[in-house]
């Protein structure tokens, strides 16, 4: 686990909010406030979908951030900044399968509950902060130095300026 700290809030949040530079990992969960707190549960809900626009739309456990994301922006756009938000994302099925076989650490991708990157705004200071999930105990920390590397290539590659906090 490390903690990234943006070094232009500004930019960060409009890469996160209005281009499609995360679009590419699900929302497990996002909390916005401003003149309320809003809470999102990105699980879908199945039952809302047909067999077929399920198997259509390949949904997996979560909500795609790039559907989320206009909701999230139509809750923080104005003239006042949000007080805080939190919105954890999460990397898709597929892409922790390839990331875990890519990775060389010996972990079978349906054995990680979850890649994470939590993004926290709060007091005009916006961190990123890695943590993964895993089915089973281990103490072996090269999933979790490899995950973190990778979060860091991400945000270098997006042109996202962080400091190791």
């Amino acid at each position: 686990m490390i903690a990234l700290k943006a070094e232009d809030v500004k930019d960060f949040t409009s890469k996160l909010f209005l281009r499609e530079t995360f679009d590419s990992f699900l929302v497990k969960e996002a909390r916005i406030t401003t003149y309320n707190q809003f809470s999102i549960d990105g699980h879908i809900r199945k039952g809302y979908f047909s067999p077929e626009e399920l198997e259509e739309k390949g949904l997996e456990e979560y909500s795609a951030w790039s559907m989320l994301r206009p909701f999230c922006f139509s809750l923080i756009k104005g003239k006042k900044l949000p007080e805080s938000f939190l919105i954890v994302l999460q990397l898709s099925g597929r892409n922790t399968e390839k990331f875990a076989a890519a990775s060389g650490c010996g972990v079978d991708g349906r054995q990680i509950q979850g890649l994470y990157l939590n993004i926290r705004y709060e007091d005009g200071a916006l961190y990123c902060i890695t943590g993964i999930g895993l089915g089973f105990f281990t103490m072996d920390r090269t999933l979790e130095r490899e995950w973190d590397e990778a979060v860091r290539k991400f945000l270098h590659a997006q042109g996202i300026v962080c400091s190791e906090q």
